[in-house]
């Protein structure tokens, strides 16, 4: 029998675990492509040998996405396996009728074929869409773990941005290790809150790899935390799963690729951001959840905030940085830094459009609903570098940063500018405490 052609369609995360987990090695297909969409400047690259394995000695080109009627005909290609998160239902289906109308067939792969089995008890956080707050309730965990006197490790769900084989098993211990790997933004905005807190977090490229060496990590693992992102399901098997819902966003859990999976899946749900959201919201993410996940245990949370200088809001006109890919493909219109400038009494919100150069002015042209607020980009050089000057060229009177790293350690600021805080804070029972405790007596780590 001839090999089946296959084209992957990803955005540098997803795409290359299901292809190592499934396709790596294996004798019935051919990989012909990559597609690469969300991510800036990852097509006209390729997967390279090093990690695509025996059966791809001069690896694996990545187009973009733009180009896979064309791929798929010229190719002569059969299967489209569609690897990315956070997108619509709709948007889904219409890449399928994409795929369908150039002839090919296409698939999403689901757990079986992609979850890795750990030989260490494993807790996983996910999440419905982007900015649910998964990542504060991945600390939460972590730092209740750690307080039992367990060895936490934390792997988060990839960022591979860089020299690919390079980035293959990525360990993160100290601050000098953002720079030792050349970290963007969006990386340090994940690794920098765990690194600080005293836990060791892995990430890169090769996810099998890469749970060995946390499995063996020189400082002792007693248990991993899978990190996850966007809204995907993990890429282990887990013994604990937590998914994270906004009630910003109620309904999106019913609608969003594979934020239902997710959910469906969980043991756990946290319903975040309660002090903020409306009654509404916070009802009909309820009735969902007791639809899609009858059994999982619901958990009340608030996310809340501090800010290092009130005196820089407090009746100031600021602009309000966010995490970048809460407002572009998460939708967000407000993130921490618009709530807590708020909540300190600024005068009003700057818009920094006017203002915008380079790669930034290109990303409010591809998500023009992200409004007034500026998103913390920077998946290269040249996008932190345009980040750097549109904020230097914004007319405020200060900065909100409320990106979950210290940006101004990263670039020079010439105004005022302050960094808000924002922690998972469980109301009332059950909560995490409750739901660890259970885990860590089931697991015999006490």
């Amino acid at each position: 029998m001839s090999k089946r052609k296959v084209i992957i369609i990803g955005a540098a995360g997803r795409d290359f675990h299901n292809f190592n987990t499934y396709f790596r090695d294996n004798d019935a297909y051919e990989v012909v492509a990559f597609t690469a969409a969300q991510i800036p400047d990852i097509d006209g690259r390729k997967y390279p040998a090093e990690l695509a394995g025996k059966l791809y000695s001069a690896g694996i080109p990545i187009h973009a996405e733009e180009d896979l009627p064309k791929l798929i005909k010229d190719l002569n290609v059969d299967d489209c396996v569609f690897a990315y998160s956070d997108v619509t239902y709709q948007h889904v289906m219409a890449m399928s009728a994409i795929v369908n109308t150039a002839g090919a067939s296409f698939t999403l792969l689901g757990p079986k074929d992609t979850m890795v089995k750990s030989t260490k008890p494993l807790v996983s956080i996910g999440a419905v869409r982007t900015g649910c707050g998964k990542s504060q309730t991945s600390r939460r965990v972590i730092e209740l773990l750690m307080a039992q006197g367990l060895k936490v490790v934390a792997v988060r769900h990839p960022m591979p941005y860089g020299d690919l084989a390079a980035q293959k098993v990525q360990r993160f211990a100290t601050l000098d290790d953002l720079v030792k790997h050349k970290c963007t933004i969006e990386e340090m905005e994940e690794y920098e809150p765990h690194v600080v807190r005293g836990n060791v977090i892995y990430a890169g490229v090769d996810y099998e790899a890469i749970l060995r060496a946390a499995e063996e990590d020189p400082d002792g693992c007693d248990v991993i935390v899978w990190d996850g992102g966007n809204n995907d399901f993990p890429f282990y098997v887990s013994d604990l799963h937590i998914t994270v819902v906004d009630p910003h966003r109620p309904g999106h859990e019913l609608t969003y690729y594979p934020g239902e999976v997710t959910l469906r899946m969980a043991d756990v749900v946290v319903i975040n951001k309660m002090d903020s959201a409306d009654a509404a919201g916070i009802q009909t993410v309820r009735e969902n959840i007791a639809r899609l996940a009858p059994d999982a245990v619901v958990i009340d949370a608030a996310s809340t905030l501090d800010i290092d200088d009130p005196s820089l809001v407090k009746g100031k006109n600021v602009l309000v940085v966010e995490d970048g890919p809460t407002l572009t493909h998460g939708g967000m219109k407000i993130g921490a830094g618009t709530v807590a400038a708020q909540k300190f009494g600024a005068a009003g919100f700057v818009d920094p459009r006017p203002f915008t150069v380079g790669k930034l002015k290109e990303t409010f042209e591809k998500y023009p609903n992200i409004g007034i607020l500026l998103p913390a980009m920077g998946y290269g050089e040249q996008q932190l570098k345009d980040l750097e000057t549109t904020i230097n060229n914004t007319e405020c009177d200060s900065v909100v940063i409320g990106t979950p790293i210290d940006l101004g350690r990263i670039i020079k600021i010439n105004k005022p500018s302050t960094r808000v805080y924002y922690e998972l804070q469980e109301i009332g029972r059950p909560n995490l405490v409750g739901v660890l405790d259970e885990f860590v007596k089931e697991q015999k780590l006490g």
